[in-house]
């Protein structure tokens, strides 16, 4: 299949926008756990003039308001916007494509994004466009889903969907993304011209209840392993869930599920 950016958008945007109104209650206790080292490395204090890019319901962007920063949020879905917006009533958000920010020149001391640089279709033109809005100084930081070899609740749902579904199945656009390792997220910031370029590979755990969760999670609050699972025929699901439940138990401790989970953070400096 080619490598289609105008799909990729419309398949994200879609997902994006049914996704918005579960996600602050269901994929954030994944993606939040990273937000502290987020804001760490962009250097995010007070006064900092922030913007969150691919900003979804704005819990980055809260998160830094609190810390004295001057945020406002950037996302291309409405719908994740007006929960952005309903949950930071006094910031800024705009409704804009990350690859043509409608936002002036030399604007922010620092660019973050949790988890959306590689929803972009091309994320060099995204990283591109942080260049452009970032004062001279200014920093970015953005995280990336780890590959599953690192990242076991992702390598618990695809090994059960390789031993009793379909991995094809989804028939969504190629990613334009391609962002899960060390060496992948330094060629990008190198390719943008960013400097004193450091990536890491960040560590946490994912606390849930029950196995089933992750299934549930995955389903309502993302979109490309979403559309893997809704793909699933019925008998399939179920033994992918029970896959799951089985392999998870491993991570059991205190009557919770701590499944790990690991990313790739990325951070650059524009040169002054």
């Amino acid at each position: 299949m080619n490598f289609d950016p105008d799909a990729v958008r419309a398949f994200e945007h879609t997902g994006w926008e049914n996704a918005a109104a579960a996600y602050r209650t269901t994929f954030a206790a994944a993606s939040g756990e990273f937000v502290g080292a987020l804001l760490d490395a962009a250097d995010v204090t007070v006064g900092t003039a922030l913007l969150d890019l691919c900003c979804g319901p704005g819990i980055v962007t809260g998160i830094a308001s609190r810390r004295g920063a001057a945020a406002s949020g950037l996302d291309f879905s409405a719908a994740m916007l007006t929960e952005a917006r309903a949950a930071n009533p006094s910031l800024c958000f705009h409704e804009g494509d990350a690859e043509a920010m409608p936002l002036a020149d030399a604007s922010f001391d620092a660019v973050v994004s949790n988890f959306g640089v590689h929803h972009v279709p091309r994320p060099q033109r995204a990283l591109a466009e942080v260049f452009r809005v970032l004062r001279p100084g200014g920093r970015v930081a953005f995280s990336n889903w780890a590959m599953p070899a690192d990242n076991i609740a992702w390598q618990l749902l695809f090994e059960a969907v390789r031993l009793h579904g379909d991995p094809a199945a989804a028939k969504a656009p190629p990613s334009g993304g391609g962002l899960d390792s060390v060496a992948a997220v330094s060629r990008l910031l190198r390719e943008t011209g960013f400097g004193d370029a450091r990536v890491e590979l960040v560590r946490r755990e994912w606390r849930i209840v029950r196995p089933g969760d992750l299934v549930a999670v995955f389903r309502r609050g993302t979109v490309r392993t979403a559309a893997l699972i809704e793909a699933q025929r019925p008998a399939a699901l179920l033994a992918i869930e029970a896959e799951i439940a089985r392999r998870a138990a491993a991570y059991r401790r205190d009557g919770w599920y701590y499944i790990p989970i690991a990313a790739i953070l990325g951070r650059g400096v524009k040169p002054r």
